[in-house]
């Protein structure tokens, strides 16, 4: 996937941080700046004392750049200069041993170890800060969401129990999507300075535990508990008891369950809207988003005797629409009956795929004519984006959303940097989902944008490779539209390096062709075929191998009855004899355009004083190339003598000057006029009309 830290996107552009850019060239030059020990890991050759917050941030960079493992890692074992208190290897691949090794020795206060691969559980992960005497009091926020704890494998340490309740310092404790048990939670609710907890999506089913940390925890996440196995009456006793809680998220998975799922929870969360005030005093924060049969009578009711309240999460429960909910000025709401009620869910909910599902739902119902540039809204949705990469349901919808944001001119006026991001993240969506036809239509609505295209930076050559691919498999004449509209100015936009690399691969020319081959069997004029002349013509462009290929995919034929199909239209002339130039101007090719017939039309076009001046810039061209070696001629010498005395009764005005260095005058002349037509165009004008490597040698 992309960059998880792209998401980090301003809404001001502006430069990058120098301590960024500083810590990215550090990223991009361990290798220069590391030496290896025996085991392979890596080691600083030499090391200042670093600014602590520093270390936590290279550590942090290495993470987003994808390049923090087992071997890089290693760099950390050097806790003398490289101390860290802040650490995170988060979706990292790092293995037991070398977490041990390297992070281990350190007095961390946070750690963030959630999605973990590499092998590396919870165990491994508790027994090894266990190990650190200084770490126990010390680290007292840790997340292992995402983690297998393994939690059997931990044994006696010396005759001492080792758990989380060994790190007494605890006060965060995030364990979602983890195998925790009812018996772990014990252990883990004996902390005698746990503030805040996060068990949603485990396998608990009693909650009776948190009796014990009753006095301490202010912030309980308990969403989607669907092994909960508690009476309506026992759950509520429970969370009466939590005097000091201050945020509760009981909310439910409402996509995947049915109507008999969570219900008792449902039945909890109904007495705790309706219960008295003194039930959970000092609470300010309720989430019971997804939570089936809840009133908007019974939401009132709640609000209403809770002057201090500042969330409450109401998405999917149908339940958002009161306007109590409005007139609180310091309430902050999820739900779906207002922009700010659907944006607040997608700032909370980037982690959970059903929530963000049904944001993104109700926000693109609420952009469909949407005409004001809101990069706020754009960065929520790629933040759904990123955060679910593999989902179809979020990519989904959230690629229509990114089209209704950033058509017409509404891209214009979003930072270059959010743009860039968006684009990316809609390539992946391309390749992850590449049979799906409505996410890579939406990708290419979206792309099918001049101003995205031109002057916002992406991986041009990736996108022209994902439109091409899709292009081989479908016919849809719109979609046929946009996709060649795109693969057309990304041509143009690639490297030489990258359009060589294009220009080898023989069925995009084939499916470029047919195209043109399909357009010109009805002879119409279409946006379609002009755009596949286009491509066609920027794949030849100081391409050999590509003009190669054009002529053994019988390109020529093709164009030879297209230049007699559409005379007079100098919008598909122009095309087809700049692709023609680009042949002409290659010496071991120039054998293919010695037709007769073919060199008779391209003359008649440059004597034609009525037809544009660019489809006889390209007439001229094709012929002074082939004219300026006579020694390779090899139809009649009557024809070469038409054309040179063409190109001098053409190019001969003005007394333009020539060069006498053994090309025949009318070559030069030609070669003279070109330059001066290019000179003379405006910018915008000959973008597509001149060739830069069109010169002949004067």
């Amino acid at each position: 996937a992309p960059e998880k830290e792209a998401c980090e996107t301003n809404d001001a552009e502006g430069p990058e941080a120098l301590s960024d850019l500083c810590l990215t060239q550090v990223c991009c030059s361990l290798d220069a700046l590391c030496s290896r020990r025996a085991d392979g890991s890596m080691c600083l050759s030499w090391a200042l004392l670093f600014p602590q917050e520093v270390v936590d941030q290279l550590l942090r960079k290495m993470g987003t750049k994808g390049i923090l493992n087992d071997t890089t890692v290693g760099i950390f074992r050097n806790c003398e200069e490289l101390r860290l208190r802040r650490a995170s290897i988060r979706f990292c691949p790092v293995s037991a041993e070398a977490f041990r090794l390297a992070l281990c020795p350190h007095r961390l206060q946070e750690l963030d170890a959630s999605w973990v691969s590499g092998g590396l559980t919870g165990a491994d992960i508790v027994s090894g800060l266990a190990s650190n005497l200084e770490c126990r009091s010390s680290l007292q926020r840790l997340s292992l969401n995402g983690l297998h704890l393994d939690w059997e494998s931990l044994m006696e340490d010396g005759g001492t129990h080792v758990g989380f309740s060994s790190l007494q310092g605890l006060r965060t404790l995030s364990l979602a999507n983890t195998d925790l048990t009812d018996a772990v939670l014990e252990d883990v609710c004996s902390l005698p300075q746990l503030e805040s907890l996060d068990i949603s999506c485990t396998v608990v089913s009693k909650l009776t535990a948190l009796l014990d940390c009753k006095s301490t925890l202010k912030s309980l996440i308990a969403h989607r508990l669907r092994q909960l196995d508690m009476s309506p009456t026992g759950l509520f006793f429970v969370f009466s008891q939590l005097h000091a809680l201050r945020h509760l998220d009981f909310s439910d998975d409402h996509i995947t369950s049915d109507d008999s799922d969570g219900r008792d929870g449902d039945e909890t969360v109904r007495q705790l809207l309706e219960g008295i005030p003194q039930v959970l005093p000092t609470l300010v924060s309720l989430d019971i988003s997804g939570r089936k049969r809840i009133t908007e009578a019974a939401v009132r009711a709640f609000v209403e005797a809770r002057a201090g309240l500042v969330f409450m999460g109401l998405l999917a429960t149908g339940a958002s629409s009161s306007d109590v909910l409005t007139s609180q000025k310091n309430l902050k709401v999820t739900g779906e009956a207002n922009e700010n009620q659907v944006c607040e869910a997608l700032r909370r909910y980037r982690d959970r795929e059903c929530f963000t599902r049904e944001a993104l739902i109700h926000l693109y119902n609420l952009i469909t004519d949407i005409d004001t540039p809101r990069p706020d809204m754009l960065k929520l949705v790629l933040g759904g984006m990123q955060s679910h990469p593999t989902s179809l349901h979020v990519h989904l919808v959230a690629t229509a959303c990114v089209f209704n944001l950033t058509t017409r001119d509404l891209a214009e006026a979003m930072p270059i940097s959010l743009l860039s991001s968006t684009v990316n993240q809609l390539l992946y969506a391309m390749k992850t989902f590449p049979n799906h036809q409505q996410v890579q239509k939406n990708c290419l609505l979206a792309l099918c944008s001049d101003y995205i295209l031109q002057d916002v930076p992406f991986d041009k050559y990736l996108a022209a490779m994902l439109v091409i691919n899709w292009l081989s498999r479908h016919e849809d004449p719109i979609l046929q539209r946009m996709a060649v509209a795109v693969i057309s100015i990304l041509v143009a936009k690639l490297s030489t390096e990258e359009t060589a690399q294009l220009s080898e691969d023989v069925s995009i020319m084939k499916q470029l062709l047919a195209i043109v081959q399909q357009k010109a069997m009805v002879g119409v004029v279409d946006s379609t075929l002009k755009f596949a002349l286009s491509a066609l013509w920027n794949l030849t462009d100081e391409m050999p191998t590509a003009a190669r290929n054009f002529i053994e995919c019988k390109g020529m034929e093709l164009y030879e009855e297209v230049l007699e199909s559409y005379y007079g239209e100098p919008s598909i002339e122009q095309k087809v004899l700049g692709l023609l130039n680009n042949i002409a101007e290659v010496e071991v090719l120039q054998d293919d355009l010695f037709e007769e017939n073919l060199l008779e039309h391209i003359l008649g076009l440059l004597q034609d004083s009525q037809v544009e001046v660019g489809v006889r810039y390209f007439a001229g061209g094709i012929l002074a190339q082939l004219a300026s070696r006579p020694e390779a001629w090899t139809l009649s010498a009557e024809l070469l003598t038409a054309i040179l005395k063409q190109l001098v009764c053409v190019f001969a005005f003005n007394n333009s000057p020539f060069f006498k260095t053994g090309q025949p005058s009318g070559v030069q002349l030609w070669a003279v006029w070109a330059i001066h037509l290019v000179c003379s165009q405006n910018g915008k004008t000959h973008l597509e009309t001149t060739v830069g490597s069109t010169w002949v040698d004067l």
